[in-house]
């Protein structure tokens, strides 16, 4: 059943979104100082490829001001988003697993350095 809901989510969410981090990441690669963000952007485009049946989770002790810094520049904004679609589509019956992966979604954009994937 995860094979089948990935295949499904790459094809209708998951293939743009990742794509769009992974751009982002390699915006990010361009300068010296960005390449740790840039990393955390590809860690976030590789759990957007294939997020079923994985888990994220967070110890907030890591990376205080690399979280904080990646928080202000932008993280909140993507976590927001990620969690307002998540809630629209955790609304529609239909579409509740793929709102339950734009919920974890959101959570690894708001603190990347403190997230690993399970």
């Amino acid at each position: 059943m995860k094979f089948i809901g990935n295949v499904l989510w790459f094809f209708t969410f998951g293939c743009i979104s990742a794509a769009l981090w992974f751009l982002a990441g390699i915006i990010w690669c361009v300068t010296l100082i960005g390449i740790p963000f840039g990393k955390q952007c590809f860690k976030i485009a590789k759990f957007n490829m294939w997020p079923m049946g994985k888990a994220v989770d967070t110890y907030f002790g890591a990376s205080f001001i690399g979280n904080l810094l990646w928080f202000v520049i932008g993280g909140f904004i993507a976590s927001l988003i990620y969690w307002i679609l998540g809630l629209v589509l955790r609304i529609t019956i239909v579409l509740y697993p793929f709102g339950k992966q734009f919920q974890k979604l959101s959570k690894i954009t708001r603190a990347p350095f403190a997230s690993y994937i399970i």
